[in-house]
């Protein structure tokens, strides 16, 4: 018996229906990236495992797909004196020289270290592709998913942290989904770890609190406990993440416990700055201070971001920050980058809870041209066919001599909105008989009103 085909887990097929949608989320999110000044770029879905390994913390990095060297890739083992504590990635570089990319972030800094020659800076990319991450596959989580990223790196003015948070909005508001957009700086939880007397622990502080949406408060005070916090220090972080009232009241209530910390008054004074500019522009409506907010990954350095959807209960569609010296990794330092990433799979998940797409995505195909079998019949209707394409009409006739009734459950199954019929009476009056399939009507018409 032949074994039953599947795809891996975490992985999805879509048919023409579910393209059409997310070609509808990528033409519309591109759009707006245009409009702020973007150009796309694209890179392999493989990196170098060492360009990759160690920019996402120990947990990133547990959920990279590496790629196995082809040959025989354990033959050569031998782990030397003192890789014990980083055997998973030693036997990992010596089997595998590749990996499939965990985000779009990391390679984006390697092009721009790889083409500096060819890049004027501020140099404002976006680029639309896949990533790959060893997951447990969920409900809104996928071991593989689009992303839709939009960065630019080489200046450090908070005038691109608002353009992100305008691109936010525009994007969501041409969508048609409502969200909540929260905000935060990596330097405010650099000072918090200070002021705690945790500073050397700043890495394990904010890989548990970026968990407390998840796992509630109760839980990252018990995962902070067994990353060796004193209980002291945990009393002096537990406030800052249920801090609440305006964000003007979040500033100054921070700005007290902060006061000893340079960096995270550094924090303050960029957020507050960023929530002036975001009130200039009109776009803080949805905004909220968020100090529990913390974004895991080790290559943020100041502004984060998270967007939520309000009508639907999914987490983030969207997130990012700034990093500072990601690119000093690859050999360029001090060339300061900002960027945000759109989750495409689950703003598809959010749009069809909401029943958000639009008809005209959902189908390829405008007029289906019925094909009867009659003399002359295609003679005619080929020419006509022809100059609906040329009009920027979608355009399909049906390929066999079949009874219409065949021919209309093949377009209702595929999505067609309207059937062409043209039989002798309709030829010999130069004229067509077109089926609305979604109106449910059908009028007779001349071509010059077809075309009209």
């Amino acid at each position: 018996m032949a074994q039953k085909p599947s795809i891996p887990k975490g992985t999805r097929d879509f048919g023409p229906i579910e393209m059409g949608r997310r070609n509808y989320i990528f033409d519309t999110i591109k759009s707006i990236f245009r409009k702020y000044g973007y150009s796309p770029i694209e890179t392999p879905s493989m990196e170098n495992l060492s360009t990759l390994l160690g920019k996402y913390g120990d947990e990133g990095d547990k959920l990279l797909f590496k790629i196995l060297n082809s040959g025989e890739a354990f033959s050569s083992i031998e782990i030397a004196p003192g890789e014990g504590a980083t055997a998973s990635n030693a036997i990992s570089l010596k089997v595998c020289e590749k990996g499939l990319r965990y985000d779009l972030t990391v390679p984006f800094a390697r092009y721009v270290v790889q083409h500096r020659a060819d890049i004027a800076f501020p140099f404002k990319r976006y680029q639309i592709q896949p990533v790959w991450r060893a997951d447990r596959p969920q409900k809104g989580r996928y071991r593989e998913f689009y992303q839709c990223d939009v960065d630019v790196i080489g200046s450090k003015s908070l005038l691109n942290e608002l353009e992100l948070l305008q691109i936010v909005n525009d994007v969501f508001t041409a969508l048609g989904i409502r969200v909540q957009v929260k905000i935060n700086n990596r330097k405010i939880l650099s000072g918090l770890a200070e002021v705690s007397g945790e500073a050397e622990r700043l890495t394990d502080i904010t890989v548990a609190i970026d968990k407390i949406d998840k796992i509630g408060l109760d839980a990252v005070k018990q995962e902070l406990e067994s990353k060796g916090l004193s209980r002291q220090s945990i009393e002096c972080i537990e406030p800052v993440l249920t801090l609440n009232g305006t964000n003007s009241e979040k500033i100054a209530k921070m700005r007290d416990i902060l006061s000893t910390s340079e960096t995270g008054m550094k924090g303050l004074d960029e957020i507050e700055e960023l929530c002036r500019l975001a009130k200039a522009a009109k776009v803080d409506s949805s905004l909220e201070i968020d100090l529990s907010l913390a974004r895991g990954l080790n290559y943020y350095t100041g502004a984060i971001f998270e967007v939520k959807a309000l009508d639907h209960q999914i987490g983030s569609i969207c997130g990012g920050g700034r990093y500072d010296d990601l690119t000093g990794i690859f050999g360029l330092p001090d060339t300061s980058g900002v960027g945000i990433s759109f989750g495409a799979d689950r703003i598809y998940d959010v749009l069809v809870a909401l029943e958000k797409f639009p008809t005209e995505s959902e189908t390829a195909v405008e007029y289906l041209f019925a094909n009867m079998g009659g003399d002359g019949e295609l003679e005619y209707i080929l020419p006509i066919a022809d100059e609906l394409r040329k009009r920027g009409h979608s355009v399909q006739i049906f390929p066999e001599k079949s009874k219409l009734k065949k021919q209309f459950e093949y377009a209702d199954k595929v999505g067609v909105r309207k059937v062409v019929i043209a039989g002798e009476d309709e030829i010999a009056a130069n004229e067509v008989t077109i089926k609305d399939l979604e109106k449910s009507e059908q009028t007779r018409i001349r071509l010059s009103e077809l075309f009209g």
